[in-house]
């Protein structure tokens, strides 16, 4: 027979149990360990093939739970209520056994007190999720590592919400220990999660008290399951049965009289039986204390009676020092003992120990190593031992384990361990060493959790560890908290300390680039030009992908591409880099870049593609580079009209890119869903994405982004006839215009944006002398700064113009010439979006033209482009629960309702998200629900559905509210 399989849950410090093979009859497995502990079952997905348990289990039928709990298995939500000890875990693991064969798939998150840290508790729940199925957590899990407060947490819980919806199976996600939820903000999450759960996620909660979280909506929805004590306790003829799996022949008034001891507590009955068999062996008799066992308060009194006492000095000796560690391997607990007792005999106890069923149970993890972990119960009695015993003695039990920990690649328990022995120097040191490694998979989040732990004043006291604090900042987007540390740990730089300084340097150009602030990367550069003595891949890495952002926004993009290009291969520990915001794959995101913002898309997407394929390769190392080369392949596809996937491919990461990425990534994600949207008539949408976008950058001071923003909105507002909208707007282009300075190196991209919406002025007024005036310039810099797409589009208005005035030869020779650049550079919609005139009179050229069949290939192109998005067919709207049809008023609830009704005044998320008081996730969320109950895809799309079902009169009651 094979090993039964194990998947360990990556962040939490439990080994778990193996997966139980039940008869066809449910039933629970019954020993020492499966009885009383409420240690958390392994993470599953449903295909895993189920391994029984070493040895044959004594088992007990709960048919009538069972029958309960599959009876609810579409619930949103069941709770099991009851003290440690009640059998909760134990049945929730026979009723997985019985929904596995049903296609569903089962998560469990265990949680500590620890686990009241918001952002610990968000923490395991996405890698619990992601043992079910990667994909569920991965936007998550990249919103997760930049930084935590309410508004990104609950973007985090939306994702995985998302992810779950788009899983195929049913996911039972279990919540245990949830009275260690205490505080408000956690309690928060998984209220949302409730309260969003898609129907294809069941949520159970696990409690030794009062679940924390309202339940009153879905309880009156009849969504929910609940069961305490009253059903959780053996009946008297389950009692009767147990007594009999653990012991043989039991006589019924004897087992009566146990059950009523306990009152049908299972971890009672338990020890109990582990009586009963002793006295049996040793020819006592059978007479019971009359002892009531219901609480954990009597069964550790009873088991310290009962059980210990029983046990040799050098056997308690060592259960003693195995409670201070959370989980325990054979040769942890040879460490904590020492020489006493003598290795022999310590293997020999834990052996025994297990044979003789006393509450540990083994449980290997991957690569064979067995784990064990003590009963809850049990471990309490034995720490409140260890609690006992003298600092010396604590500490040095704790000194052991950091050894071990440490000596063996536990992070983790080492720095918790060396902490809880005083030596916080050796913590430091652990953090040290680890610190580097986990900046190169990308464990960000993890390194944080440790920094976390060290003393704050410890921290402050050494420059190394303040340099991590600074990276984690920036890491986080956490800009006014890095340039403040940035700025007191220059201050207290030795000044002989070159390395550290150039580290430091390259964080403020970093700092920077993330402030859109090029001027500054460029002042930063001749410190930078001379790495010191030695420096490896990262700081390398780094310098290049600096250096060509600036050459690229200088309009030198054959330099962007050949700082790569000349550069040696980036070497880390001998490993070529590849992640990181130094590596690899961030430098060919780079090279994209460039060819995009030179205009060569051809080779812009080629390069994207494969950086974007090789980053969702590598994991969270990656993520960075994920998400630039998402982003700018979305403007890629845009341009080559691939509209649909542009959509999907932004939209699904909208979040996500727009918390973690750089303002490059930004601009393009906001720009490209405006005008994807605007193609497809969705109106309200398109100035939705760029007031997003406007809102963004002025809370971060982005005048670039800015000034594309309101240029934009400007363009809209004329194709719509907003005439007095668009003068506005043009008087706000001008004022931020005015106050960009003509040295910076974005001048010139802010001055082509603003002349370009005035551009647009004139087009709409038909003013052709101010056009083809306003033209020159805006062609002189496009040529000037190498912007080939530009350029292109400025020879076409001018093109149409010429056209329009009746000069016809020399409108052919600059069509074709136009086409020609077009088709080299693999434009489509920076020709199309000129004009709704455009595929004509490029059509009317061609044809005037000799034949060329490269030409006519690429204008067959865009006329395939120039088709309109298909429309969402009218009528009634098909749910998801069986295919019945319903009328859209009794399918949005009272929320969605009000936030439609917002929707028809054209306000956008924030401020819908302001009179609800609600936050701008929870909007967004509402309006993906209502966008699929509508069978829509956009704002304008669900306004005109309501009011085209006669739906305006049952929304206008919710009007007046507001």
């Amino acid at each position: 027979m094979n090993s039964p399989r194990y998947i360990v849950h990556p962040s939490k410090d439990v080994s778990l149990k193996p997966r139980l093979s039940l008869s066809s009859k449910d039933t629970i497995p019954l020993n020492a360990e499966s009885v009383a502990s409420e240690a958390s079952p392994p993470i599953t997905r449903a295909e895993t093939t189920a391994q029984p348990p070493r040895g044959t289990p004594r088992i007990v039928g709960r048919d009538r739970l069972l029958a309960q709990l599959r009876e609810a298995r579409r619930k949103r939500c069941i709770v099991l209520q009851g003290p440690i000890g009640s059998g909760k875990t134990t049945l929730l693991l026979a009723w997985r056994e019985s929904l596995l064969p049903l296609g569903y798939s089962m998560a469990w998150q265990t949680f500590t007190p620890d686990d009241n840290e918001l952002s610990r508790g968000l923490d395991h729940l996405i890698a619990c999720l992601a043992q079910v199925d990667p994909d569920i957590s991965r936007e998550a899990a990249l919103l997760f590592e930049r930084g935590m407060d309410d508004e990104a947490a609950e973007g985090v819980v939306v994702s995985l919400v998302r992810g779950i919806a788009a899983h195929s199976a049913d996911i039972v996600l279990v919540l245990d220990d949830v009275q260690h939820l205490v505080r408000p903000e956690g309690h928060e999450v998984f209220q949302w999660l409730l309260e969003y759960a898609p129907q294809n996620l069941h949520i159970v909660l696990v409690s030794r008290s009062t679940i924390p979280l309202s339940l009153g909506r879905i309880r009156d929805l009849g969504l929910v399951l609940e069961l305490d004590m009253r059903d959780l306790r053996f009946t008297a003829a389950e009692s009767l049965e147990f007594l009999r799996s653990q012991l043989g022949d039991v006589h019924p008034r004897e087992a009566r009289r146990l059950h009523e001891l306990t009152d049908g507590w299972v971890a009672g009955l338990q020890l109990f039986a582990m009586r009963l068999k002793r006295r049996r062996q040793e020819k006592l008799g059978s007479d019971a204390a009359p002892t009531y066992l219901l609480d954990a308060g009597a069964f550790a009194e009873y088991f310290d009676h009962e059980v210990l006492s029983h046990l040799a000095d050098a056997e308690v000796e060592l259960l003693v020092r195995m409670s201070a560690c959370a989980r325990l391997c054979a040769p942890l607990c040879l460490a904590l003992v020492g020489d006493q007792p003598p290795t022999s005999e310590a293997i020999d106890l834990l052996a025994k120990l297990e044979a003789d069923n006393l509450f540990v149970k083994p449980a290997p993890e991957a690569g064979g190593q067995s784990w064990y972990r003590l009963n809850p119960l049990f471990r309490e009695t034995l720490l409140d031992r260890f609690r006992m015993r003298d600092e010396t003695y604590q500490r040095s039990v704790h000194r052991a384990a950091w050894l071990w920990f440490s000596e063996h690649g536990h992070t983790d328990d080492a720095v918790r361990h060396a902490l809880l022995a005083g030596e916080s120097a050796a913590a430091i040191e652990l953090v040290q060493q680890a610190a580097r490694g986990m900046r190169l998979q990308g464990q960000f989040r993890k390194l944080a959790g440790l920094m976390r732990l060290l003393p704050q004043g410890e921290i402050l006291a050494r420059i190394d560890l303040r340099l991590w604090m600074v990276m984690l900042h920036l890491y986080a987007r956490d800009l006014d908290a890095c340039a403040a540390a940035i700025a007191t740990l220059e201050n207290d730089l030795p000044a002989d300390d070159d390395h550290t300084r150039y580290q430091l340097t390259l964080l403020r150009a970093a700092l920077a680039v993330q402030h859109d602030d090029p001027d500054t990367v460029a002042a930063l550069m001749p410190a930078l030009h001379s790495p010191p003595a030695h420096a490896d891949g990262l700081l390398i890495g780094a310098h290049n992908n600096l250096m060509s952002w600036l050459f690229m926004h200088k309009g030198d993009y054959d330099a962007a591409r050949q700082v790569h290009a000349e550069s040696p291969k980036l070497l880390v520990d001998g490993n070529e880099l590849f992640g990181t915001s130094a590596g690899l794959l961030n430098a060919r995101c780079f090279t994209s870049l460039s060819f995009a913002l030179e205009g060569r898309i051809v080779q812009a997407e080629r390069v994207c593609r494969d950086a974007l394929f090789e980053a969702n390769q590598r994991g969270a190392a990656t993520s960075e580079s994920a998400c630039l080369a998402s982003a700018l392949l979305g403007e890629l596809l845009y341009e080559s009209n691939e509209l649909a996937a542009a959509r999907k491919l932004l939209e699904e990461r909208v979040d996500v890119l727009e918390r973690i990425s750089i303002p490059d990534s930004i601009l393009r994600l906001f720009t490209v869903l405006s005008s994807i949207h605007w193609i497809a008539g969705h109106h309200q949408e398109a100035f939705a994405y760029l007031r997003r976008l406007e809102d963004y950058a002025s809370r971060h001071q982005w005048r670039r982004l800015m000034v594309h923003s309101v240029a934009q909105q400007v363009q809209r507002h004329l194709q719509m006839g907003a005439v007095d909208e668009a003068q506005r707007g043009l008087t706000r282009l001008d004022e931020l215009a005015s106050g960009a300075s003509p040295t910076s190196i974005f001048y010139d991209d802010i001055q082509l944006a603003t002349q370009c919406a005035h551009l647009h002025w004139h087009l709409f007024h038909a003013d052709d002398p101010a056009t083809l005036e306003a033209l020159r310039p805006l062609l002189a810099l496009s040529e000037r700064r190498g912007w080939q797409r530009q350029s292109a589009q400025f020879q076409f208005y001018a093109a149409l113009v010429e056209h329009r005035n009746g000069a016809d030869r020399s409108v052919d020779e600059a069509v074709m010439d136009i086409l020609r650049r077009g088709s080299r550079l693999g434009l489509v919609r920076s020709l199309l979006d000129t004009s709704p005139d455009a595929l004509s009179l490029m059509t009317e050229v061609i044809q005037r033209q000799p034949h060329d069949p490269v030409l006519s290939f690429y204008l067959s192109r865009l006329q395939a482009a120039q088709q309109p998005f298909p429309k969402p067919p009218d009528g009634t709207i098909a749910t998801s629960n069986g295919g019945r049809h319903l009328p859209a008023a009794e399918m949005l609830s009272e929320r969605e309702s009000k936030v439609v009704c917002l929707l028809a005044k054209a306000l956008p998320n924030k401020k819908i998200a302001r009179t609800l008081g609600i936050s701008p996730e929870t909007v967004k969320w509402h309006l993906k629900n209502i966008y699929g109950k509508l069978g829509v895809s956009s704002r304008d799309e669900a306004v005109a559905r309501v009011r085209d079902l006669n739906l305006d009169a049952d929304l206008s009651a919710s009007d007046t509210l507001y």
